[in-house]
């Protein structure tokens, strides 16, 4: 993310236009930091939690880090972004 903040606007804005305003990120740690890049509009999925210890498939999945979570957080971005009348 230091990187990225990093780039000039220029590039920061070919990569995430800001006209596109439904994101989700997915981060194997935590969430901080990652609502800047994803804004009001999307969404943030990573572990918000310390201390938990299993094998990484259930750790995986106790965080949210599944197919049908990523894509429900998908589906919440773009309801939110067409109910404000962004993309």
């Amino acid at each position: 993310m230091e990187n990225f903040a990093a780039q000039d606007a220029e590039y920061r804005d070919q990569v995430l236009p800001p006209q596109t305003r439904a994101r989700v990120s997915l981060e194997a740690a935590t969430t901080l930091g990652w609502h800047q890049w994803v804004g009001e509009l999307g969404e943030a999925i990573g572990m918000d939690g310390f201390g938990a210890s299993a094998p990484a498939g259930a750790l995986y999945k106790h965080f949210g880090f599944t197919p049908e979570r990523v894509a429900d957080a998908g589906r919440a971005a773009v309801t939110r972004a067409r109910s404000s009348g962004a993309s």
